[in-house]
């Protein structure tokens, strides 16, 4: 019925054009995909449109949202979550024993049927959104979970003995009914880094105790510290999931654990070094199901952004992104990469390590063991016949003269160096051994960066500043348009009483322009350089910052924290 009949209903209920619906059937016999996925995927009409088109036609309830105080947890809890996930349904009430359940798709009957006799009630489709659908499934599964504290207060000594001896095949960490109490443990404390958006978690033996942080938002918060006891068997746990040599405890380790946490695929690199008082854990959390940021979202202003996207559209010349270890200039790159990729374009790139996956870019891992370095890889790339290449850090005068060779011969190259500002890498590969004229002719811009905290919507409010907290910064630079007022937020739920969620970057482009090149080939201080691109236009990362800060986006604190040096 549904592939005879879903074209025709849509086109009775005047939702979708005849033209539309034949270029559609098209690709759908080109990619075998169902029609509505086509629909949706084309934009010739939104899921609204569908479910409402179907909801009258069909005369079953259409609801955009799923009320989670209707739900019954006693009821939903009694057909495992993987089967919700895969077949994208819930059942939502129970209404004079009759079980609604929210489906994206009416036509696929089995599934209900097979809820009808595993619930032991008739059910009646209701349609809903499908990501609706799927939040509410994680919703529920998340309130269920329990906290690491708790998992911690079930555990007792004789517990300590069940570590598990093989890892089955990844399976989703909220399932954690029917774990061992370690492995749940563990499980939990895994599950609540990524709940709590935390990019790091650092499990630190100390000589009485073992404690838990993880990095939110570029900070670090203490946020378990489960009794010292414990301590071998979560290392172990994590060492067995990691695949490294449980038995070795004096050298340092590395591994990866792949998990799904709800319907997230995350990617974690471990790394395990023995300290005074037993191994110490750091885990790197990557969320492969991120969605990659464009260039506007990174929080780029205009006149910067216009800029930057003129220089990264040039066939040649070395573009470097610049600032401390975990400022996103990965993210940066990785967008700016996204930005200018295409079919006609051959994007190669040499990482340590490749953290996201880009589509239709060639992506090596460098390998000091093998002795794969940034310099031979950037070697091997050149035989690649690569429009742009992408280095991951330029570490040495090697990796420095053959990128700018590269850059020189008709290739554009995006790499990083570890500097304060813009005007520092220039001294930097002077430094490094490279000649001020090579320097001159090959950079066309360095765009120096660092994230700030976003203040949190939920709780934030207007005050006014002390005069001396302003002359801190810099009075001139609150002239044009401060209305007296700043930002802040209080702490709240949201925001686990941090007053901050999320980050965005603040910014300094230096184009190189023929005044900045005479200076560099003249080998001019850093200083010099920096006060010369300030009087040609250059916006340096205070005043950056002072702009987000006037905006609301960010706090005064939270500006001299990451541009004092």
């Amino acid at each position: 019925m549904k592939k005879t009949h879903l074209g025709k209903i849509l086109l009775e209920q005047g939702v979708l054009k005849e033209e539309e619906l034949a270029q559609a059937s098209a690709l759908q016999q080109e990619k075998g995909k169902p029609l509505e996925e086509i629909l949706l995927q084309q934009g010739y009409l939104s899921e609204e449109a569908f479910l409402t088109a179907l909801s009258n036609y069909l005369d079953i309830p259409y609801v955009k949202r799923i009320e989670p105080e209707n739900l019954d947890p006693g009821l939903i809890r009694r057909v495992p979550i993987g089967y919700y996930r895969q077949h994208h349904l819930f059942p939502i009430r129970l209404e004079d024993q009759v079980l609604k359940v929210a489906t994206a798709n009416p036509f696929d009957l089995q599934p209900l049927d097979d809820l009808s006799v595993i619930l032991g009630y008739p059910v009646e489709p209701v349609l809903c959104p499908d990501r609706e659908i799927m939040n509410a499934i994680n919703a529920f599964y998340d309130r269920e979970v329990d906290s690491a504290e708790q998992v911690i207060q079930d555990l007792d000594a004789e517990d300590l003995g069940i570590l598990a001896g093989e890892i089955e095949e990844t399976q989703d960490l909220l399932d954690l009914a029917t774990e061992a109490p370690i492995i749940k443990l563990v499980n939990t404390i895994l599950f609540q880094a990524v709940r709590e958006r935390a990019s790091d978690i650092h499990i630190e033996p100390f000589e009485r105790e073992l404690k838990v942080r993880y990095r939110i938002d570029g900070i670090l918060y203490n946020i378990l510290t489960p009794p010292k006891r414990l301590q071998s068997a979560i290392i172990s746990r994590i060492k067995i999931m990691a695949n490294l040599n449980i038995a070795e405890k004096r050298l340092p380790q590395d591994g990866r654990i792949k998990i799904r946490v709800a319907d997230k695929d995350v990617d974690i690199r471990v790394s395990v070094i023995p300290t005074a008082f037993g191994e110490r854990i750091v885990l790197r959390l990557l969320d492969k199901s991120s969605i990659l940021l464009d260039l506007e979202d990174i929080g780029m202003g205009k006149e910067e952004l216009y800029r930057y996207s003129q220089l990264i559209r040039r066939s040649n010349g070395i573009i470097l992104v610049t600032g401390p270890t975990g400022s996103g200039k990965t993210t940066t790159l990785y967008a700016t990469l996204n930005r200018i990729n295409s079919p006609e374009k051959n994007i190669i790139t040499v990482e340590d390590p490749i953290e996201y996956q880009l589509h239709g870019i060639g992506q090596m891992q460098v390998n000091p063991k093998i002795q794969l370095t940034f310099a031979s890889g950037l070697r091997s790339i050149l035989r690649q016949d690569p429009d742009i290449i992408m280095v991951g850090e330029i570490r040495d005068l090697e990796t420095a003269e053959i990128a700018i060779q590269a850059s020189l011969t008709g290739h554009l190259v995006f790499s990083t160096l570890h500097t304060n500002d813009a005007a520092g890498a220039i001294t930097r590969l002077l430094d490094m051994g490279v000649e001020p004229y090579l320097v001159a002719s090959a950079v066309i811009g360095i765009l120096a960066q660092r994230l700030v905290r976003v203040i949190c919507p939920q709780c934030k409010e207007r005050y006014i500043p002390e005069p001396k907290s302003l002359e801190e910064v810099g009075l001139h630079l609150f002239q044009e348009g401060f209305d007296g007022y700043l930002y802040r937020g209080k702490g709240c739920e949201a925001c686990m009483h941090t007053g901050f969620r999320g980050r965005t970057g603040i910014y300094e482009l230096l184009v190189m322009d023929d005044p900045i090149r005479r200076l560099t080939l003249h080998n001019t201080d850093s200083n010099t350089i920096k006060r010369e691109a300030i009087q040609r236009g250059m916006k340096t990362l205070l005043m950056d910052g002072v702009e987000k800060m006037k905006r609301g986006i960010t706090t005064l604190e939270e500006v001299l924290r990451v541009t004092q040096e």
